[in-house]
């Protein structure tokens, strides 16, 4: 799959980044990861200190696929409204999903702490503003969905966002505690710590084949080499959809600007994220060495020439949003980027299991909260085989329990 086109910023922050060899014979394992991105390094790290044996691949280097890309916007409030995932799948399971998310972010954080590179990671706010007039009473309505459960958010004025920010907007949901990270670093980071503790890690490593005996997966490699695991999690993010095609699995295409360094921040309270009612959105963040990243404007395609035709006209495009929203800053693109995005159809990640693949599971965090996504999805899928006592997964399964009885609290 051709996910990306353009330059990236990420891959420079880490001039030094480690390296691990290619596998150049067959070998068995207890557990394969096929993947070397976000959600394979979080695998890997969740998987690190139980005990299995396990081996993860990656087709190109670490980090470079979609990761180069991501934004790493850490939030649990996604662009579905809670308040609307409600109607398809009652109170109660909207209420743990929002749960697990924020016990994600958590995780990331503590995750972050236990590498040994600087992730960057850091504890921002979240100003979702109402773009037009009609989105007021929808957003309001999700505010006190959230304050009911506890959510740390609150309802700000439009005098409020006047007195903070350098722009005008009705209202908005003021979040507290999300976050932001390197997601480059952070993915170097979890794989070393999980090869420090025995995960061997092969870059340069290409899956070309799968096929099973006696429900014991057996992978081919480029060069004709095998894999044979006990229990295989493909976590390559949408080069899933290069196994199995799912069909709830849904691809737009998205794009980025990071800037030049700013001298400072004038008009932007706390530095916070940045995001809005308006379809298709923009999102905001700002970078440790003071850049600014702003990526939206999606386009409704998954044909990788119509994105790519498109990027440097969104390029344009986001700059003019980020000086309509900051016009006091100066700020030139270094870096932009054109990629393919994806969600589900329903506005839930997903842990695919099929018939034809015994003994494996699809790492599916697709979604505007990828890097939270997989990492709650990782933890579930290491509760599931460790233990068996992941009571949330089915949570995540392909055919979703609807409108469930109260079973969480």
């Amino acid at each position: 799959m051709n996910l990306q086109s353009g330059t990236y910023y990420w891959p420079t922050t880490m001039a030094a980044a480690p390296r691990y060899p290619s596998l150049d014979h067959s070998i068995s394992c207890d557990l394969l990861i096929v993947g070397g991105g976000s959600s394979g390094a979080q695998c890997a790290y969740y998987f690190a200190e139980t005990g299995m044996d396990v081996v993860l691949i990656e087709k190109g280097g670490i980090g470079l696929g979609s990761t180069a890309t991501n934004t790493s916007i850490l939030q649990y409030m996604g662009e579905k409204l809670f308040t609307d995932l409600v109607h398809q799948f009652g109170d109660d399971y909207v209420t743990r999903h929002m749960q697990l998310c924020q016990e994600a972010i958590d995780d990331i954080e503590t995750a972050s702490q236990a590498v040994r590179f600087d992730t960057e990671f850091s504890r921002r706010n979240t100003l979702y503003y109402v773009s037009e007039e009609e989105d007021e009473l929808r957003l309001k309505e999700e505010c006190r969905w959230l304050l009911e459960r506890g959510a740390p958010v609150e309802w700000v004025s439009a005098d409020w966002i006047r007195d903070h920010y350098s722009f005008e907007k009705k209202g908005a949901i003021y979040t507290s505690n999300d976050g932001e990270l390197n997601p480059f670093t952070f993915t170097h980071g979890l794989i070393d710590f999980a090869s420090n503790k025995g995960v061997r890690v092969f870059e340069h490593t290409e899956m070309v084949g799968v096929h099973s005996d006696d429900d014991s997966p057996i992978i081919t490699i480029k060069g004709g080499h095998t894999i044979r695991a006990n229990q295989v999690i493909y976590a390559a993010g949408y080069e899933d959809m290069d196994i199995v095609k799912e069909k709830k699995a849904r691809f737009v295409s998205t794009y980025t600007v990071t800037t030049t360094p700013v001298q400072s921040f004038t008009g932007w309270h706390e530095r916070s994220l940045i995001w809005e009612t308006a379809r298709p959105y923009v999102y905001i963040r700002t970078t440790k060495d003071q850049r600014i990243i702003i990526g939206g404007l999606d386009e409704d395609t998954d044909i990788a020439e119509e994105r790519d035709a498109k990027r440097i006209h969104k390029r344009d495009q986001l700059m003019h949003e980020l000086r309509a929203r900051f016009p006091e800053i100066e700020a030139e693109p270094a870096f932009d980027s054109a990629a393919f995005y994806g969600g589900s159809v329903d506005g839930l990640p997903m842990v695919g299991m099929y018939e034809e693949h015994p003994n494996s599971y699809f790492l599916m965090g697709y979604g505007d909260n990828g890097l939270v996504y997989s990492m709650m999805l990782a933890k579930l899928i290491r509760d599931h085989l460790v233990s068996s006592q992941s009571e949330d997964l089915h949570l995540y399964e392909l055919e979703r329990p609807l409108k469930k009885s109260r079973l969480y609290k």
